[in-house]
């Protein structure tokens, strides 16, 4: 994991000790990867797992060298990034965070194994993750993925709280494009109960606070408490990885590289879809109607957005 010094890595690291990801019988060492002014940090939090007495931990290597801390991994939390500062420009944190990516990859392609899965979580989560894969290229492009669980769970919750239902009542949602504002929720294969979403719901309501709410939930967070919302980003990338491994015939959304087949995406971008999983592969879900005005404008915006994205970074890839 890296980022292992920070809020939503700590908010994930318990949970993988305790088997919330691999399950109950598979024992487990945790790789906690950061910058070397955060290795005291880092010391804290495997004394804090020490201290839970987890009877899954073997292990807990504390490191920033990155022959130590990509040595043999099977799963890769990319939780750490460099945040946006004030005044900075989006452009200019893609290439701050793009030359950091660049060095994990190659860190990646020369110690981890060649059957890894990675999740990134810090953002800008699609366009870090293309450029990882990028420079891993002993390890397959499936093999990496951005988080949009996060926005998908969040769609969930916002259409259980205004149904009255449980999220569990709630199949075949989804988000398509980048895990930013531009995201596009999308309910229109949704059912809800065993009833269409769109019959539960009005067109006023997912236009002006559904659809806003989720795609700004993460400053919504922010203004509401302070601080980034790191508990719900660790949550999702631990049910991200598990469907992904364990499968679920669940719609779920990941992003993906695409290959310019699916829905009218050009190549070579990350890309959330609906998919579902099944021996360790996401599958992309098929044959959906894309042909109303506002899906279709939905989708160019986020495309688009992710098309400058990789212009910004195009000197690296």
């Amino acid at each position: 994991m890296t980022g292992a010094a920070g809020n939503i890595a700590y908010s994930i690291l318990f949970r993988l000790a305790a088997g919330e990801f691999l399950g109950t019988g598979q024992r487990i060492i945790l790789h906690l990867i950061d910058l070397p002014f955060a290795e005291q940090k880092l010391k804290g939090v495997r004394a804090e797992l020490h201290d839970c007495a987890f009877p899954l931990l073997d292990e807990v290597v504390c490191t920033s060298d990155a022959a130590v801390g990509w040595k043999d991994v099977d799963y890769a939390f990319m939780v750490g990034s460099k945040p946006r500062g004030p005044g900075m420009e989006r452009a200019d944190l893609l290439k701050d965070n793009g030359a950091i990516f660049v060095g994990i990859g190659k860190a990646m392609d020369d110690h981890s194994k060649r059957d890894c899965k990675t999740i990134v979580v810090g953002n800008p989560a699609n366009t870090n993750c293309l450029i990882l894969q990028q420079y891993a290229k002993g390890i397959s492009s499936d093999n990496f993925t951005a988080m949009t669980r996060l926005d998908h769970n969040r769609a969930l919750t916002q259409l259980a709280l205004k149904t009255d239902s449980k999220v569990t009542d709630i199949h075949k949602m989804c988000i398509w494009g980048n895990h930013s504002p531009t995201m596009y929720p999308d309910v229109r294969n949704c059912s809800i109960g065993g009833k269409p979403a769109l019959s539960l719901i009005n067109d006023d309501w997912k236009i002006k606070e559904f659809t806003p709410r989720v795609q700004k939930r993460g400053a919504e967070i922010i203004d509401l408490r302070g601080a980034s919302s790191a508990a719900s980003a660790g949550s999702a990338s631990i049910d991200h990885m598990r469907d992904w491994v364990a499968g679920s015939s669940e719609w779920q959304s990941a992003g993906l590289l695409t290959d310019g087949k699916q829905y009218g995406v050009p190549a070579g971008l990350m890309f959330s879809f609906p998919v579902t999983s099944a021996g360790g592969k996401f599958s992309i879900v098929q044959g959906l109607n894309m042909d109303d005005e506002l899906t279709q404008a939905s989708m160019k915006k986020t495309t688009d957005e992710l098309l400058a994205e990789r212009e910004a970074v195009a000197h690296l890839l």
